[in-house]
């Protein structure tokens, strides 16, 4: 079995991997299993940056392949010095907790949105650092919509999929099931396939 160190402290996201890399031999990993914390600022200009940056911190304390991702939220229809981009926990300075990001975008969708939704969409980016090389990827999901009513239940790590709504299901992401996603041919099966051979591809002699 494979292993790749992912340069997260971010239970979810590992979750979001763990089971398609696990069906092609490869394991997630992070540092919280061998008892160590990395603090990284990430001071990119965009999502790959970002991740290049966490990428390279990761390494320095690790063989292992490393896999870094960030991704950035641009929303239609508020005030440019209020875009979030890659900054989507960081406001003012401050870093969110779940809940204040719940609070902070829902009120967001009060103030700016046609009757509480707003037009948003996700940019995502990574890179892997493996054999000495750096390989990247970047992507791009359907508009979505965040609204000013909360859902009652949460996704800790995803707090946005409390008030993200899916345009075609008309649900909260926090609802959405994996039959949904079959009904609707949504994965990341392109992502995995990059992970995978980014990792498997042999190294150069």
């Amino acid at each position: 079995m494979k292993k790749i160190l992912f340069a997260t402290s971010n239970e979810s996201k590992v979750k979001r991997f763990r089971e398609g890399l696990l069906k092609h031999g490869i394991e997630i990993v992070t540092l919280r299993e061998f008892g160590k914390e990395i603090e990284v600022e990430e001071n990119g200009k965009n999502a790959i940056e970002n991740a290049r940056i966490k990428a390279r911190a990761y390494a320095s304390s690790t063989s292992l392949p490393v896999l870094a991702m960030d991704d950035n939220l641009y929303i239609d229809s508020i005030p440019s010095d209020k875009q979030p981009g890659m900054f989507v926990r960081r406001v003012n300075g401050k870093r969110l907790s779940d809940e204040e990001m719940i609070e902070y975008y829902s009120n967001l969708a009060h103030v700016y949105g046609d009757h509480g939704k707003l037009t948003c969409r996700w940019v995502y980016g990574i890179v892997i650092l493996c054999h000495g090389k750096e390989y990247t990827y970047t992507w791009s999901k359907e508009d979505f919509y965040i609204v000013d009513q909360p859902s009652q239940k949460t996704h800790p790590g995803y707090p946005l999929d409390s008030i993200s709504i899916h345009k075609k299901l008309n649900k909260y992401f926090i609802d959405i099931t994996e039959e949904d996603r079959r009904n609707l041919k949504e994965s990341e099966e392109d992502v995995i396939e990059f992970i995978v051979n980014s990792v498997e591809e042999k190294p150069s002699v």
